[in-house]
C-alpha cells in the first residue's frame, strides 16, 4: 500500500505545474513550437505529394519537357534589369495632355 494514491498525486503534481509560473512558460512554449512542428511537416508532406503527382502526370503524358519548363526558359531569356536602375515593380502613368 502506497503512502499516497496515484490519482491524488497527480492532482497535486498537476496544481503545482499549473500554478507554477516557469512550468506554465515552458508549456506554452513546448505546445507553440510543437504546433509549429507540426504546420511544417503538413506543408512538406503536401508540397512533396504534389510534386511527385505532378512528375507523374508529365510522365504518364510522356512531356518531360512540359509547361514548367517552357515557363523556366522564357524567364531565362528574359532581359534582366540593370543594376543603376532598380526595379520597383510600378509603372508610371502615361502623360496626358489636357484637352481644352
Amino acid at each position: 500500500m502506497a503512502l499516497i494514491e496515484k490519482e491524488i498525486a497527480l492532482a497535486v503534481g498537476t496544481t503545482a505545474v499549473a500554478l507554477s509560473p516557469k512550468a506554465r512558460s515552458f508549456a506554452r512554449k513546448g505546445a507553440v513550437y510543437g504546433l509549429a512542428g507540426v504546420l511544417k511537416v503538413g506543408d512538406v508532406v503536401s508540397s512533396t505529394a504534389r510534386g511527385a503527382a505532378r512528375g507523374a502526370l508529365e510522365g504518364a503524358q510522356g512531356q518531360s519537357t512540359g509547361a514548367s519548363a517552357e515557363r523556366t526558359r522564357a524567364s531565362a531569356e528574359r532581359p534582366r534589369a540593370s543594376a543603376s536602375k532598380p526595379a520597383t515593380g510600378r509603372r508610371t502613368p502615361a502623360k496626358t495632355t489636357a484637352a481644352s
